[in-house]
């Protein structure tokens, strides 16, 4: 990817957007996409995927209406397949890369689509369990390429997780960054390698501690999930935890926060649990989501969570809507 200054296009300018891989994410990118006013072009190699991404995005778009992402009956770019990713790529200014996390899966794509990139075209993966120093040795020239590691589902959860490091070109993270917040996002950057990013490593300290509470016995499968989604869960979908606990400082913020509850807090973090996803543990936590959701169909316990999440996005994230 040559060096260039030809960018994505600014806040409500169309272009042609390339997803890459349309599974899960990549529909619910594809959605968003659209939404914005783009055209998308989607490569997979599963003929089965068009008529899943057409559902999904017949589903997502009353949600991307209701948050101000959609407007009109349905989407006035243009939707096209491909099971070629170079033909995916050509003439798209982003393209935004969905493939399941294997590493020679991926090196192997970039290897493939990196002739046929226009320049100044940026790729973004949105991987979540590999690094960017790792995917970047699938190019040749890794300038225009980032990280875009978003949440399930993309199209409703406003979080994007940008980065880039010494190989990236200038200017190419807020540019990247920039892309996503003109469709809607929420944007942060991460500024140091470490393996899960900023989000995935926050839940994951959460999901061990509530792993050993309910190894330990402590509390049940279904009531460590009512503590979080009815406790701290709702105060998080406010703020964040250091915002939470200043205001826990009453007129002193933070400081007298960590002042009155320093010890707590050391003693808590020195006894919290150190599980591991054996066996055991598996069935013990998939027993306690099944007496919770039974028999419930996936797509119902989907649309319910939708439901919720696109209430919590419209009233906490106003900003999001273009």
């Amino acid at each position: 990817m040559s060096p260039s200054e030809t960018t994505p296009g600014s806040a409500r300018e169309s272009a042609l957007v390339a997803t890459v891989g349309g599974g899960l994410i990549g529909r619910s990118w594809t959605a968003l996409f659209l939404a914005a006013g783009h055209s998308v072009a989607v490569f997979d190699p599963d003929p089965a995927i068009e008529a899943r991404v057409h559902h999904e995005v017949e589903q997502a778009w009353p949600v991307l209406t209701r948050l101000g992402l959609a407007s009109g009956p349905g989407p006035t770019g243009e939707l096209r397949f491909t099971r070629d990713a170079p033909e995916a790529v050509d003439g798209a200014m982003f393209v935004q890369e969905s493939i399941p996390e294997r590493l020679p899966l991926k090196h192997a794509l970039y290897a493939e689509i990196e002739d046929a990139l226009l320049p100044g075209a940026i790729v973004s993966t949105s991987a979540s369990g590999l690094t960017l120093g790792e995917l970047q040795a699938g190019w040749r020239d890794p300038s225009r390429f980032v990280l875009g590691h978003p949440f399930n589902p993309p199209h409703l959860i406003p979080l994007v997780e940008v980065m880039g490091n010494d190989r990236t070109a200038t200017g190419v993270v807020d540019r990247a960054r920039a892309f996503y917040e003109a469709a809607g996002k929420v944007t942060i950057e991460v500024r140091r390698e470490v393996p899960g990013h900023v989000a995935n490593r926050l839940q994951a300290a959460l999901w061990r501690e509530a792993v050993s509470l309910v190894n330990e016995g402590v509390v049940t499968v279904a009531d460590v999930d009512r503590a979080v989604s009815s406790g701290p869960g709702l105060r998080w979908a406010v703020m964040g935890p250091n915002q939470v606990f200043n205001l826990g400082g009453d007129e002193r913020g933070l400081a007298a926060y960590c002042e009155h509850f320093a010890d707590s807090y050391h003693a808590w973090w020195d006894g919290l649990g150190n599980p591991r996803l054996d066996e055991a543990t598996v069935s013990r936590l998939v027993e306690g989501v099944r007496q919770v959701v039974g028999d419930t169909p996936y797509a119902e316990l989907t649309a319910r969570r939708d439901a919720l999440l696109t209430a919590v996005v419209a009233a906490t994230h106003p900003q999001t809507a273009r």
